[in-house]
């Protein structure tokens, strides 16, 4: 899933942009402030980042020469969000390290076109429409499992488990870190609700004499198992 800073203090924007990119398959986290934003990149760092020209406690301006200058953010991607629409100013934004420069107000389907467009070139692998690993095939376009070619058909929460682990072969994720990951921050489902659901995603999966692709680490969680993803 790939993940999205938003640093824009515009609140009805803000929450627009992350309804986007959410029904888009993004995992989304925002702030309001500039400095704010520098302190939360130092310690985790997203897959791309949507910058507000304008910002209180740090400029977006500056906040994006100060990512550019630490070799860990150096090659994060920026897309700065401003009104200034001028051409000097959307050379100045360029010219201190952004990627893309969108001038408000902004159609959301152009730049959720541009974001994938970064991120295509920027990190295919988080883009990517199709996951295959051993005999099993996810296309995240047509929402189509397929397993030594034969149709699986997966609920919708099924098939965001089963994609949220592809994902990332061989890590244990525990069972609150695929609720935050499938179900999302904001809706409260129990922890036993993982266990039914990787147990129906099982019982899809794994129809006849067949490996199967999920591993349960007792006292930790669930993962993908890293064998089966590089078996050919």
């Amino acid at each position: 899933m790939p993940s999205v800073l938003i640093v824009e203090d515009e609140e009805p924007l803000s929450l627009l942009l992350r309804y986007n990119l959410e029904a888009e398959g993004f995992s989304v986290d925002s702030c309001i402030r500039g400095d704010e934003a520098e302190v939360r990149l130092r310690e985790t760092q997203p897959d791309l980042l949507l910058l507000d020209w304008m910002l209180p406690g740090l400029s977006g301006i500056e906040l994006c020469r100060r990512i550019r200058a630490r070799p860990e953010t150096e090659r994060l991607p920026v897309i700065m969000l401003t009104a200034r629409g001028e051409e000097g100013e959307r050379i100045r934004g360029l010219s201190t390290g952004a990627d893309d420069y969108v001038v408000k107000p902004f159609s959301i389907p152009e730049l959720m076109a541009r974001v994938r467009a970064i991120l295509r070139r920027a990190k295919p692998e988080v883009v990517s429409s199709l996951l295959k690993a051993g005999d099993i095939e996810l296309d995240r376009e047509t929402h189509r499992v397929r397993r030594g070619g034969r149709e699986i058909h997966l609920g919708p929460t099924e098939f965001r488990l089963l994609e949220f682990l592809m994902q990332s072969p061989g890590r244990v994720f525990s069972r609150e870190q695929l609720l935050d990951g499938v179900w999302g921050h904001d809706v409260y489902v129990d922890e036993r609700t993982v266990d039914v659901h990787i147990g129906r995603l099982r019982k899809a999966l794994n129809r006849g004499k067949v490996k199967d692709p999920i591993r349960t680490v007792r006292g930790a969680g669930y993962a993908f198992n890293d064998q089966f993803a590089t078996a050919r």
